[in-house]
């Protein structure tokens, strides 16, 4: 089956780009979220073999990194609110281990000294999400993809119900099947009926990269404070995000999201006060009514959806990936993603239920 790919940049260069590659499936998990949760470690477990695939084909490392996540509180008031999602999380079958300050600072030695206490999540990694975006292109067009790059959809075409055809501007694409996957812009795209638009916003993300000294980095693990989480990458670059704003597609760095960011990096890891800043820059988070995905089939036929990943779009790549592949190849909608379908929100609706706003400080 041929497969095009229109982008309306360069491809990867979203969200994808923007984004800190944590793959956090247990110290994501939250009340009201179990399948949610249960999609995100489907995908965690996929993320071994996926990476190796992937890095074969493409010959691209993507640096899956398994040293485990490590949260932290700062005070008192921290350390309650540790706690809470410790117990939660760990009666949610999460492996996770209770560290007084001392092993905290055992683990990683940089921490703030008067941190209040931390947990180690063994299971939650990272990957470097834009090698990942590199090694995705790649492979994709040694399998014989067309990739459209600075080629934006303006609109899909339907005929009686169904998906016909793309339009890039003044030009045409023929097609009988169109997946939607344009991030925090699928909902901008024209020509769908009413009930088959997608609800996506764009949740703003400020983020900035700082320079270690790759042979002696300040930490190892990834590290959750209360404000800010904390990605340390091979080449010596430590990632620190992330705000989550929303002010549709505002592009501007704000002196409050910068200072914010670095406030929070500092109280949590005081030795960056000395690191160079090395980058930074605004994503745009997909997000849905609930901030959880969109996938399947949509409202025409012919519509198949892969977004609203929100925040953890790189975590679930491989099972967005399979899940939607196998609907194309085969009409079978993966058991997985059933409670994912774009039509919960209308049901919601006619059950009088509004959507809960989820919108939190970690992304």
């Amino acid at each position: 089956m041929p497969v095009d790919v229109f982008e309306r940049g360069e491809a990867g260069h979203g969200a994808s780009w923007a984004a800190a590659g944590m793959l956090a499936a247990g110290v994501e998990t939250e009340p009201g979220e179990s399948d949610l949760a249960a999609l995100n470690r489907a995908s965690l477990a996929l993320w071994p073999d996926f990476a190796a695939e992937l890095e074969r084909e493409s010959g691209v490392s993507v640096e899956l990194r398994r040293e485990g996540t490590v949260m932290v509180a700062l005070n008192r008031d921290d350390a309650a609110q540790l706690r809470f999602t410790y117990d939660f999380q760990r009666a949610q079958g999460v492996a996770l281990e209770w560290l007084s300050p001392k092993q905290a600072l055992e683990r990683e030695p940089h921490l703030n000294p008067a941190l209040a206490c931390a947990v180690f999540s063994p299971g939650d990694h990272q990957a470097d999400n834009r090698f990942l975006v590199r090694a995705l292109k790649r492979a994709f067009l040694a399998s014989g993809g067309k990739l459209h790059e600075h080629t934006a959809v303006t609109a899909v075409e339907t005929v009686s119900g169904r998906v016909t055809a793309l339009r890039l501007g003044d030009k045409r694409h023929e097609c009988a099947v169109a997946v939607l996957a344009a991030g925090a812009w699928s909902g901008e795209i024209a020509g769908l009926p009413p009930e088959a638009r997608v609800p996506v916003r764009p949740v703003k993300g400020q983020m900035l990269a700082l320079k270690m000294d790759p042979a002696a980095p300040l930490i190892r693990h990834v590290i959750w404070s209360p404000r800010v989480y904390l990605v340390p990458r091979r080449d010596g670059r430590l990632i620190v995000g992330g705000t989550v704003e929303e002010k549709g597609f505002n592009g501007d760095l704000t002196a409050g999201g910068v200072f914010a960011l670095l406030e929070g990096a500092w109280r949590a890891l005081p030795g960056v006060e000395e690191l160079p800043i090395d980058e930074m820059w605004v994503g745009f988070r997909p997000g849905s009514r609930d901030d959880a995905p969109m996938l399947g089939p949509g409202a025409v036929e012919g519509l198949v959806l892969a977004t609203g990943h929100y925040r953890n779009g790189i975590l679930l790549t491989p099972v967005t990936a399979d899940t939607v592949a196998r609907y194309i190849l085969t009409g079978e909608v993966a058991e997985a993603i059933k409670p994912f379908a774009v039509s919960r929100f209308a049901a919601r609706a006619q059950e009088g239920r509004a959507p809960q706003d989820k919108t939190r400080q970690k992304a």
